[in-house]
């Protein structure tokens, strides 16, 4: 196992002004899921995948971890709001769920009696408690394509609507055109330049 403390530290350093409970269950979140997959925490050929459910200090602490970030595309952040994340073995296809266990929270306080507050119990705790005391693990199918979430590098479409790229596979099909999902399902900004959100006149599908 790569060590905890160091983990630890390169998640507080390097993305953070302190260390939080959240960083400290990411990090233990993404070494149990490497042990369970049996597959190298450390990686550098993108063979596992995240998916987490939370964004926030959680997702540093598992990025440190296992070595997937959004950047690299070996991370994916789906908010449920949720302090738990899903890994896949890109390889086998292979899934697991990893989450806290529910009673985590209280239990903090047994391990770290003198701590003045619940935070730095927490914070202290989720360190040293057992794996199978701190985090729960269950077997997982996707109901997702991950060769889609992955796609092709390098793929460039144009937009027949806004005329904007489509990189990594995103566009859209509908009756013949090429669209990017704002233009197909509307997007999540509208421009300053008129007012309404961005709309295709192209004629969507029935």
């Amino acid at each position: 196992m790569r060590d905890l403390q160091t983990l630890l530290w390169q998640s507080a350093i390097h993305h953070h002004n302190r260390l939080c409970p959240r960083q400290v269950l990411g990090v233990r979140i993404g070494l149990y899921a490497a042990d369970l997959l049996d597959l190298d925490p450390a990686q550098k050929d993108k063979r596992l995948f995240t998916f987490v459910e939370s964004d926030g200090c959680l997702v540093d602490g598992l990025a440190v971890a296992t070595g997937c970030w959004v950047g690299s595309r070996t991370m994916r952040v789906i908010d449920y709001g949720k302090t738990a994340a899903t890994f896949v073995d890109t390889q086998t296809e292979r899934a697991v769920r990893i989450m806290p266990h529910l009673a985590a929270r209280t239990r903090a306080m047994d391990h770290a009696p003198d701590a003045p507050d619940r935070w730095h119990a927490q914070l202290a705790a989720y360190q040293v408690m057992p794996v199978e005391e701190l985090l729960a693990a269950e077997p997982v199918t996707l109901n997702v394509s991950l060769a889609a979430i992955i796609s092709r590098h390098g793929r460039r479409v144009v937009c027949e609507c806004c005329g904007e790229d489509i990189i990594n596979e995103r566009e859209v099909r509908r009756v013949g055109d090429t669209l990017c999902r704002a233009c197909a399902d509307g997007a999540y900004y509208q421009t300053t330049a008129r007012a309404g959100p961005v709309v295709c006149n192209l004629v969507p599908v029935i």
